[in-house]
This record gives C-alpha cells, structure tokens and sequence, in this order.
C-alpha cells in the first residue's frame, strides 16, 4: 500500500514529457515482450505484425537522433520544429495573435491567453504551434 502511495506520489509531481517518455518505455518493453513470448510458442509471424505496429513510434522516438530532424511543415527546409528567437516580424506576430497594429498589452495577453488555451501542448496542441505563439507574444511586448 506505501508502494503505491509513493507512486501516485511520483506520478502527481511528474512533469507531461516526463510521464510520456516513461509510457513510451512501458509500451517499447511490453510490445518486446510479448514479441519474445510469441516467438517461443511458435507464433513468430504475429510477432513480426506485432512489432511493426512499434515501428512508427520508433521512428519517432528514435529517427531524428540518427537522421536529424524532421522537415519543418511550413517551410519543408528540414528546419527543427521549434520557433527559432529572433525571426519573427512585429506584422507576422501581429497576424499570428490575430490582432491589429497598435493593440494594447493587455489585448497581446488575452490573445496570447486565448490562442494558448486551444493550441497549448498539454491539451492537445502542438508544440510547434506553442513556440510560435509564445515567440509572437514575446515580440510584440519586446
């Protein structure tokens, strides 16, 4: 019972990439597992189906590490996925926050805020999406 008190512990204080390297971990050995079991009961072709289900999330766990990065979606130059500081226009930043010239700092906040609340990574956004709204907000406050 302490065991799993101290676990549910670890876990709340966890940070989200934390949590999800550690599944991807579980994921990775099980799927290796049951592979092995299948093998040793004479099922090697469902192994073999099996562990290509794990290949797309190899690839990615592991493929940029070896390849380099993916191709950025907006520009397809093999740019890394991250906003990069400094790059980013007042008027690009202004469209990005949806906003007009000359907008107050309380009205970046609230669109930043706004923009976040649907884009941010812990709620199903991307990550990309997240750096570039930061790096606009970032921008127009100066």
């Amino acid at each position: 019972m302490l065991l799993l008190l101290g676990l549910m512990r670890g876990f709340a204080r966890a940070s989200v990439p934390g949590i999800k390297t550690l599944l991807h971990w579980i994921a990775a050995l099980a799927g290796v597992s049951l592979a092995l079991l299948l093998i040793l009961t004479g099922r090697g072709g469902f192994a073999i189906f099996g562990l290509s289900l794990l290949l797309p999330m190899i690839w990615d766990r592991w493929g940029g590490r070896v390849f380099g990065p993916r191709p950025s979606a907006q520009t397809g130059s093999g740019e890394a996925l991250r906003a990069s500081p400094g790059t980013m226009s007042s008027g690009e930043a202004l469209q990005i926050l949806g906003l007009k010239s000359g907008s107050s700092t309380e009205e970046i906040k609230a669109a930043h805020r706004r923009l976040m609340a649907a884009a941010h990574p812990d709620h199903g956004g991307s990550d990309w999406i997240a750096a570039r709204l930061n790096q606009a907000r970032d921008v127009l406050l100066g």
